[in-house]
C-alpha cells in the first residue's frame, strides 16, 4: 500500500497539535526536502520555529514511541523510494540566527543554513569558515558530518554544542566530548543527541583577505563541482592515501548511468540526479561503483551520503 494513502496515526495528530511554531506537513514528499529531488513521502514532517517545538516534538515522539529521524536541509540524504515511516524533524531552515557572543565567538542555531553563516563571517572579519563557501547544508547537519573542504572541518571551529535528550534535558557538551575526526563526530553514534545551538571560535582577519580566500574557494567549486544538477555532495568518502573520483574516472566510470542516476561527467566522485533519479537508481550505481573499485584496488569505499527511509511495499 502507498504510504499516502495510508490512515494518519492518532500519535502523530497529537504531536502536530501540540506545537505552536511549527510547520507540519502529513504524507510530505521527502523529494521536496532534499537537494537530490528524490524520496518517497515521510509521515509527519515538523519544522520547528523555535528551539522549545523542537525539543517538545523529540520528546513527545520518544513518548508516544513514534519513529523520529532528524535531519539537517537534507543536501548529504537519500531518501528510499518507500518514504519515511513516523515522524521527520527537519532542524532548517526556521531554527536559525547568529549572534556574536565574543570577540571572536559566533553562537548559531542549528537550523542556520552555511550560507548564511559564512556571510555572517564575513561580515564580522573573523576567519576560519572560508573552507565552507558554497555548502549548502545547515549548522546542525555540518556539525553532525563534521563538515570540511579545503583543509578544514566544522569540528576545529566548534567549541560546545548545546543538545536535548529524548527526555528533554538540555546540556552542553565540550568539543573534547564529540569525538570529530574525518566526517564523523559522536552525533553518528548518538541517536538520542538533538542539536540545538553550536558556539564557535574563530580568528579575526582581514574582509579582503577573507573574501579573496572565499571567492577563490567558490570559483573552484564552480569549475570542478556538477553545481547545475541535483546530488548530495560526494558518494563517497575519501580512504586514507586515496582520492574517489580519479579511482572512478580510470575504471571508465565517469558518465556511467543506472535509470535515472549518473556519475557526473564533471567530476566522478559525485553521482547526479538527470531528473527522474529514483533511490533505487542510486543505490544500484553505487553498489556498482563500489563492486568495481574493490575488484580494481582493493578498497571499500564508504558512502558518504546517508540513507534513510525503506523501500516501497510490492502489491
Amino acid at each position: 500500500m502507498d504510504a499516502r494513502n495510508m490512515p494518519v496515526r492518532e500519535e502523530l495528530v497529537e504531536i502536530a497539535r501540540s506545537l505552536k511554531n511549527s510547520r507540519a506537513y502529513f504524507s510530505e514528499p521527502m523529494s521536496n526536502h532534499t537537494s537530490f529531488k528524490i524520496g518517497g513521502p515521510c509521515d509527519l514532517l515538523i519544522i520547528p520555529g523555535t528551539a522549545e517545538d523542537a525539543v517538545k516534538a523529540w520528546t513527545l515522539c520518544k513518548n508516544l514511541s513514534v519513529p523520529v529521524h532528524i535531519i539537517g536541509n537534507g543536501t548529504n540524504l537519500l531518501v528510499k523510494d518507500g518514504g519515511i515511516r513516523g515522524c521527520v524533524l527537519k532542524m532548517a531552515p526556521d531554527l536559525a540566527a547568529i549572534a556574536k557572543t565574543g570577540p571572536n565567538t559566533l553562537t548559531v542555531k542549528a537550523g542556520t543554513l552555511l550560507p548564511r553563516l559564512v556571510q555572517a563571517c564575513l561580515d564580522y572579519e573573523l576567519s576560519g569558515l572560508e573552507f565552507a563557501v558554497g555548502i549548502p547544508g545547515s549548522m546542525g547537519g555540518a556539525v553532525a558530518m563534521n563538515a570540511g573542504a579545503y583543509g578544514g572541518d566544522m569540528g576545529s571551529l566548534v567549541s560546545k554544542v548545546q543538545v536535548s535528550s529524548p527526555e528533554g534535558r538540555i546540556e552542553w557538551l565540550s568539543r573534547e566530548e564529540l569525538d570529530f575526526s574525518y566526517r564523523h563526530s559522536l552525533f553518528l553514534e548518538r541517536e538520542d543527541l538533538l542539536i540545538l545551538t553550536v558556539d564557535m571560535e574563530l580568528v579575526p582577519g582581514q574582509r579582503d583577505n577573507i573574501y579573496r580566500v572565499m571567492a577563490k574557494h567558490a570559483k573552484e567549486r564552480e569549475e570542478k563541482q556538477p553545481l547545475d544538477l541535483p546530488s548530495a555532495g560526494s558518494a563517497f568518502r575519501r580512504p586514507q592515501g586515496r582520492f574517489v573520483g580519479p579511482m572512478i574516472e580510470a575504471l571508465g566510470l565517469k558518465g556511467f548511468s543506472y535509470g535515472g542516476a549518473r556519475v557526473s561527467p564533471k567530476h566522478a566522485g559525485f553521482i547526479v540526479n538527470e531528473g527522474n533519479a529514483t533511490a533505487k537508481d542510486v543505490l544500484t550505481l553505487m553498489k556498482i561503483i563500489q563492486d568495481k573499485v574493490f575488484e580494481a584496488y582493493g578498497v571499500c569505499l564508504e558512502p558518504e551520503i546517508v540513507v534513510l527511509g525503506e523501500d516501497p511495499v510490492e502489491a
